[in-house]
């Protein structure tokens, strides 16, 4: 019971966070400055670091194993969403904004904004939500019943992209109407950590699915709809090539 609360707990901190940033984006992060813009940048990029690092290490098997070690293993993605949470707070809480405008277009733009962000809360029900942030650990420890990792498949839009829920954070990160030096700032740090995390993720997944998944990064593109990789490109010219 007390694993499960805290699954729900940690659940209910990020849903929070996440609300939160949907909104920020929207509006707060061009508030008026409140310090030198060397200083409010080298602030907001010391946030975004620790929360970059946050999710590059908790989301590593090696740590996962170590941290299993302290606390039951049902609880294990409860944490990493709990402390994903409480650092994004941490960083809409105390990011200094730099609303000097670098280009301005049509509101029209709100609607990219939104769809963004439908896509990235759309594409976590395309695999597993409840899994994905912790809840499905809980509930199955506390029914008594053995917990079963979700297995390898190409659901809905994951036919097409390897990672449709990326694309829809950057889509938000860069869809507004008007971009200041802070936004730009934020769209870039956080579209540059996407690419870097993609590739950790990756990592991971062919170690976990093995030919399976290595199979499917080479038909599907990562977040470019329609991209070809290299390797198919070298396919297509080269029709007999033996993969």
């Amino acid at each position: 019971m007390i694993v499960l609360g805290y699954a729900v707990v940690a659940y209910a901190a990020f849903l929070s966070s996440t609300v939160w940033a949907i909104i920020f984006l929207a509006g707060p992060i061009d508030d008026p400055a409140t310090r030198s813009t060397p200083v409010a940048l080298a602030i907001d990029g010391a946030l975004l670091f620790a929360f970059a690092l946050q999710h590059t290490i908790m989301a590593r098997a090696g740590f996962k194993k170590r941290l299993t070690r302290l606390i039951p293993e049902a609880a294990e993605r409860s944490t990493f969403v709990m402390a994903a949470g409480l650092l994004m707070v941490a960083l809409l809480f105390w990011w200094q904004p730099v609303p000097q405008v670098i280009w301005q277009v049509s509101g029209l733009m709100w609607i990219v904004y939104a769809a963004g962000w439908a896509l990235a809360i759309w594409s976590t029900y395309m695999v597993d939500h409840w899994d994905l942030f912790g809840l499905k650990q809980a509930w199955t420890r506390w029914r008594g019943q053995e917990y079963h990792p979700p297995e390898f498949k190409e659901r809905f839009l994951y036919r097409w992209l390897r990672h449709p829920l990326m694309l829809g954070m950057v889509i938000a990160f860069w869809a507004t109407p008007r971009m200041s030096v802070g936004h730009l700032f934020f769209a870039i740090s956080g579209t540059a950590y996407i690419l870097i995390g993609i590739r950790f993720e990756e990592r991971d997944l062919r170690a976990r699915f093995g030919a399976e998944y290595q199979g499917y990064a080479q038909r599907v593109p990562s977040i470019v709809p329609g991209a070809i990789r290299r390797y198919d490109r070298a396919r297509v010219r080269s029709p007999r090539q033996t993969p």
